[in-house]
C-alpha cells in the first residue's frame, strides 16, 4: 500500500476508541477525525486519507448496522482487522463529585454497555455522536450536572476529571475494527498464522439456494466465523450477505468453495484478504 497523506480516517472526535484503535495499530499515522461513517469512508475514497480505522461489531452490542452497508457499496477493501478492549471511563468537569451529576452523555452503543451504573444512581442517559464528543460538550458547556462516559485519552484531550473508572457493564467488551483502503493488497500466509476473507454475496432465488451455495465450504472444510444477513433496497425479498472465512482465496480449497458459492449466487464481492488479529482465536473458542 503507497501512503500519500499518511493519515487515518475515523468517526468521532479525537480521544474516541476509533481514535485509539488508530494510534494503537498505526503509531506514526496522523488520526484524521470525521463526523459520521459515511464521511471516513469518503476521506480514504477522496484520497484525504489513506486508510480508514472502522468499528464492525462489538461483544457486547452486536454489528454495527451502518457498516455492513456501506462497505459493500463503497469501493473500499479491507486491509487488516484489529480487536481493541473496551473501558469507559465516568467524566466530569473537575472538582464535580458523582452526587452532581443528572445526566450522562456517551455514543448509544457506550450507554448501552453501561447500563449498570447509569441505572444505579438514576441518571438520565443521553445520546451524543460519539464518545469523545460527549466528553467534548461536557467540557465546552461546563454544566456540573453533566457527566460523559468515554476513552481515558478523552479526559486527557479535553480537562475532565474521571470521577469512576472502567465502569462498563463486563469486562468481555471488545470492538473488532476492520482497516480500509482504496487499494486491495491481500495477504499472502507466513507460516501458520490465520488469513481472514470478508466477501458479500446475493444467492439466486431459487429454492435452497443459501444452504447449495454454502455447501462447498462444507465440503472443502473451511471455517465460516461469520455469516449475517441484512435487506437491501428497502426491500424483504431482496437479502444481501456478509461473511468471514479462514482461508485465502489462491488455496485450492477456497477456490473451489467460491467457485460453487458464485453458480448459485447472483453476485459475489470479495472485499478483503487480511491477516487475522491475535486476539481473533480468543473470541472463537
Amino acid at each position: 500500500m503507497s501512503m500519500k497523506t499518511n493519515k487515518i480516517a475515523f468517526q468521532g472526535e479525537y480521544g474516541a476508541n476509533s481514535d485509539m484503535a488508530c494510534r494503537d495499530m498505526f503509531p506514526t499515522m496522523e488520526p484524521l477525525p470525521c463526523q459520521t461513517f459515511e464521511d471516513a469512508f469518503l476521506a480514504v475514497e477522496n484520497g484525504d486519507a489513506d486508510l480508514g480505522m472502522i468499528p464492525i461489531e462489538n461483544t457486547i452490542a452486536g454489528r454495527v448496522a451502518d457498516i455492513h452497508h456501506l462497505l459493500p457499496e463503497s469501493r473500499l477493501h479491507i486491509v487488516g482487522e484489529y480487536f481493541m478492549p473496551i473501558r469507559f471511563q465516568l467524566m466530569v468537569m473537575p472538582g464535580v463529585t458523582k452526587e452532581e451529576v443528572r445526566t450522562v452523555h456517551s455514543h448509544i452503543h457506550a450507554l448501552g454497555q453501561c447500563r449498570k451504573i447509569v441505572r444505579l444512581n438514576g441518571w438520565k442517559p443521553v445520546i451524543a455522536g460519539d464518545t469523545a464528543g460527549a466528553a467534548k460538550l461536557v467540557s465546552e458547556t461546563g454544566d456540573r450536572s453533566m457527566a460523559a462516559l468515554a476513552p481515558r485519552l478523552a479526559a486527557d484531550l479535553y480537562g475532565l476529571s474521571i470521577i469512576a473508572e472502567n465502569v462498563e457493564d463486563t469486562e468481555s467488551n471488545v470492538t473488532r475494527f476492520v482497516v480500509l483502503s482504496r487499494e486491495a493488497a491481500p495477504a499472502e500466509r507466513s507460516g501458520d498464522e490465520i488469513i481472514v476473507t470478508t466477501f458479500v454475496f446475493n444467492v439466486r432465488n431459487i429454492p435452497a439456494a443459501l444452504y447449495k451455495a454454502l455447501g462447498g465450504f462444507a465440503t472443502n472444510g473451511i471455517n465460516m466465523t461469520k455469516l449475517e444477513s441484512y435487506q437491501i433496497g428497502g426491500k424483504f425479498t431482496a437479502t444481501q450477505f456478509y461473511a468471514d472465512i479462514e482461508g485465502h482465496p489462491d488455496e485450492p480449497h477456497v477456490r473451489r468453495a467460491l467457485e460453487e458459492l458464485r453458480f448459485f449466487s447472483e453476485k459475489v464481492r470479495i472485499l478483503g484478504t487480511y491477516r487475522a488479529h491475535p486476539m481473533r482465536s480468543a473470541f472463537q473458542n
